[in-house]
């Protein structure tokens, strides 16, 4: 077998094997927004006080919306369900809380790139591009939809 060959093999078996980092993503990054959705929600009152601290308009009305966007989306992200669409509102959470109240601190490009914000909205926006894999119940449900058994689709 020559190098060529070699080479477009293990980049086929990389490829085949991308279900791993989604899966690993998918259960980290979900279960964190899961966790900090849930402590939100459960201290609203304080939370409701740093979004009126920060000068976010409404805010009653979105330190809730937030709150629930990150428990729910975290929710449906670890499960792997729906994982593109939920993908948006947490990108757009995520924007917007780097605008609104990260942005303010920043002063450089070195400040910018150690905001959690931005990392957190290019996972989810690279979620949204790569779907959440193959363990997860989006490609158990796209496999019922299509008649497939789950246990027999292609990799």
């Amino acid at each position: 077998m020559s190098w060529a060959e070699r080479i477009d093999e293990a980049l086929d078996r990389l490829t085949r094997a991308q279900w791993v980092p989604q899966l690993l993503v998918r259960l980290f990054v979900g279960y964190f927004f899961l966790e900090s959705g849930w402590g939100k929600i459960h201290n609203l009152d304080s939370f409701t006080a740093r979004f009126a601290e920060w000068g976010i308009p409404a805010p009653a009305f979105n330190a809730a919306l937030s709150g629930w966007t990150e428990f729910l989306g975290g929710l449906l992200i670890v499960l792997g369900l729906f994982t593109r669409l939920v993908s948006i509102p947490m990108f757009i959470n995520m924007v917007v809380a780097t605008l609104a109240v990260k942005l303010k601190k920043v002063s450089g490009l070195d400040d910018f790139v150690e905001l959690d914000e931005p990392l957190y909205a290019l996972t989810f926006l690279w979620l949204f591009f790569s779907g959440p894999g193959r363990v997860s119940l989006d490609h158990l449900l796209n496999n019922l939809r299509r008649g497939r058994s789950p246990d027999r689709t292609p990799a």
